[in-house]
């Protein structure tokens, strides 16, 4: 389906070269003045020059040509040259119905679907995760459901921090720990035990404790990056706590991603790209490429449009080991070798946006990407606690993730407690669902790049632009459509055709922008706009349905048109909600 605003422009399109004038000048907007009308053109004025004619005159020519429309209800010309519109209610219902019909909700997917790759999340094995995660987690699974909302084949890969100097700590302190480990007999024989030698709360403790060890003692810190190099060059035993550490941090990471509704297709990670950097490099030097530079190997990315300097991309420092840059060049190999994406975006913190500028320049220099390959950087700002610093617990510590999904659950619990009609278990699964709104919308209903403050009070509360309030409108709309169920009624075949008052035209004009919404959503990585949309929604339906007897209406007619306002209603939020990666409870 075309979107409203595209049929609403067609139409004027038309009047403005009945009046004589180029089709161009009938782009139509949002009103910014509501109170006046609902849509408007400021065609007029970007035309006056070209015709050399007042813009008013130009602007009550074409108003002339629209007074039998099909579309508008209204169409006025205002000094010195406002085109304003009021749309027909009818027309806007037969709209509507044409989306409750369409199971997309006239959605328009792409024609020619793109395989994408989103890289997000990417947290080091062996660390728990913190609310330092959360932005990327939640930003990126939105972004990767926006993406396939509009038919494109979307990959969420995890790329884990999984090689390196973090392990060799690991390694280094296991050892001292318990030296008569297998993996640490030179002349062992035959397999390794299959079980790991520690379990996940040993692990995390393990990492910071060699982390602090190597930081004051020089020679365990050599110990340590003995121990990566032997890793990273095939030590057997090593290879062998390596799969450990990995699938035990894996499956804890699964459990807290899965807490947070966060579902990841590639559990990729650096080891995997270490296979093509050595023919990397040796193909970067040999087609010149890369050069020595103060005895590091780089590649020049500054181009003479550059305002200010850009650094060379490093690719292998002067005592041969890789870098950050190299292990992203090589995935992109890898990428571009298993799935030929045509679109790449990377969710990490903006702070970043250099390393990625060079990657990025690197990868098209050299031809690792193809041209036409989209490569994005969508960089977030910081989590911050009320002082307006980054988020931490009240003991001014980093905050585990779990531990911070927890005490939200635990408050969105004591809020539905307080007014609780249901069981005492689904209060406490009801607390769970508003819970993740409340931090998922949180987080989404900011601008991405900005850095924004994470307030438990706000964010919890059921009143105000939150997770709460929406999951709260979409309850409320289920509830009036189970009672219109329970008189006999049913809600299935409903049409929208009588339109009765403002409140319920507006809540139409609000669901109308939908599709558009969404597409938007998608072009700009926006999710934000999404939550602006149903905040707006929301906010619409509440004023509807105060306004309005739905389930006393005696007119049927009247009743059904309502009901099958608030199916679509109901239908437009759910799926929104679901793009941002939350749900909504039965009941509240």
């Amino acid at each position: 389906m075309k979107r409203i605003i595209d049929l609403i422009t067609e139409e004027l399109a038309e009047a403005f070269e009945q009046a004589g004038y180029d089709r161009t000048y009938a782009k139509v907007t949002l009103s910014n003045r509501p109170d006046l009308c609902e849509y408007q053109c400021n065609g007029a004025m970007a035309g006056a020059k070209a015709y050399k004619k007042a813009p008013l005159m130009i602007a009550e020519d074409v108003v002339s040509k629209l007074e039998n429309s099909q579309c508008f209800e209204e169409v006025s010309a205002v000094k010195p040259g406002f085109i304003n519109l009021k749309i027909k209610k009818e027309y806007v219902a037969e709209y509507l119905n044409q989306m409750l019909a369409d199971e997309k909700m006239g959605l328009e997917t792409a024609k020619e679907p793109q395989t994408i790759v989103v890289d997000y999340g990417g947290p080091n094995v062996a660390k728990p995760l913190h609310v330092g995660h959360l932005r990327s987690a939640i930003i990126g699974e939105s972004i990767k459901r926006i993406a396939r909302k509009m038919g494109h084949q979307v990959l969420g890969d995890i790329h884990l921090g999984d090689w390196g100097y973090q392990m060799g700590l690991i390694i280094t302190e296991l050892r001292i720990r318990k030296p008569d480990l297998p993996y640490f007999e030179e002349d062992h024989q035959g397999e390794y035990p299959e079980e790991a030698p520690f379990t996940i709360g040993e692990l995390e403790e393990i990492y910071p404790t060699a982390s602090s060890k190597a930081k004051e003692d020089e020679e365990y810190r050599k110990e340590a990056l003995q121990a990566t190099y032997l890793l990273q060059n095939g030590h057997k035993g090593y290879r062998a706590l390596w799969n450990h550490i990995m699938n035990v941090s894996v499956a804890d990471l699964k459990k807290n991603y899965e807490r947070l509704n966060v579902h990841f297709d590639l559990w990729k990670g650096e080891a995997d790209a270490q296979a093509y950097i050595p023919d990397m490099i040796e193909w970067m030097k040999k087609d010149g490429y890369a050069h020595i530079d103060e005895g590091a190997l780089v590649i020049d990315v500054q181009e003479e449009t550059d305002t200010k300097d850009i650094p060379p991309c490093m690719i292998q420092k002067s005592d041969g080991a890789s870098l950050y840059g190299t292990t992203d060049l090589a995935t992109l190999i890898q990428r571009e070798q298993d799935y030929k994406p045509a679109r790449i975006i990377y969710v990490a913190d903006k702070r970043q946006d250099l390393h990625f500028l060079q990657v990025f320049r690197a990868a098209k220099k050299t031809g690792i990407v193809p041209a036409k390959t989209e490569l994005k950087f969508l960089g977030f700002g910081t989590m911050n606690g009320k002082d307006g610093k980054p988020f931490k617990t009240r003991e001014g510590g980093v905050m585990r993730l779990e531990n911070l999904i927890g005490e939200i659950e635990e408050e969105m619990y004591e809020k539905i407690a307080e007014n609780r009609t249901v069981a005492e278990e689904e209060a406490k699964e009801t607390a769970k669902i508003v819970g993740m709104s409340a931090i998922k919308y949180g987080d989404l209903s900011n601008q991405a790049a900005k850095d924004y403050v994470f307030d438990v009070d706000r964010f919890t509360s059921f009143e105000g632009n939150t997770g709460p309030y929406i999951l709260y409108t979409i309850v409320r709309i289920k509830s009036i459509l189970n009672k219109y169920q329970a008189g006999g009624k049913t809600a299935e075949g409903t049409r929208m055709d009588v339109v009765c008052n403002e409140s319920e035209k507006a809540l139409m004009l609000e669901a109308v922008k939908y599709n558009e919404v969404m597409e938007t959503a998608f072009e700009e990585l926006a999710p934000h706009k999404i939550c602006a949309f149903i905040y707006d929604l929301a906010n619409a339906f509440n004023r509807f349905y105060h306004e309005t007897k739905i389930l006393a209406e005696e007119d049927e007619r009247k009743q059904k048109s309502y009901i099958a306002l608030l199916v679509l209603t109901k239908q437009i939020l759910e799926n929104c909600i679901d793009v941002l990666g939350f749900e909504a409870p039965e009941r509240m």
